[in-house]
């Protein structure tokens, strides 16, 4: 099993950056990807981006050009860093760790932007 933990959240102003992390623990070499989706309020949760072990990265449509996955050396830790920050990214970011057949949460962490 994977045991994920966030951080990084808050309030930032449109147009400002945020660096969220994401930290995981237990079976790690067992993950072949990572990543975070969202959930805006009223909405569903939906895909923001992934990273599998190989490094191949994969982007909504929604932020491609703003936020930028990353991930360690060891694996342990995904980034999300977030930039030009819009109202409608207002959301509670979760991150995920995919570990075939497997599909592991964190509790999510809130992003709000707004003036």
């Amino acid at each position: 099993q994977v045991q994920l933990v966030e951080s990084g959240g808050g309030l930032v102003q449109p147009g400002g950056s945020l660096r969220l992390s994401c930290a995981a623990s237990g079976t790690i070499w067992l993950i072949y990807a990572m990543g975070w989706y969202r959930q805006p309020p009223g909405k569903q949760r939906e895909l923001v981006a992934t990273i599998t072990n190989g490094g191949r990265s994969n982007y909504a449509d929604s932020v491609k050009g703003r936020f930028t996955i990353s991930r360690d050396n060891a694996g342990n830790t995904v980034y999300l860093q977030m930039s030009g920050l819009k109202p409608e990214d207002t959301a509670v970011y979760y991150c995920n760790a995919h570990e075939t057949p497997f599909d592991y949460w964190g509790k999510g962490i809130l992003v709000t932007v707004s003036s």
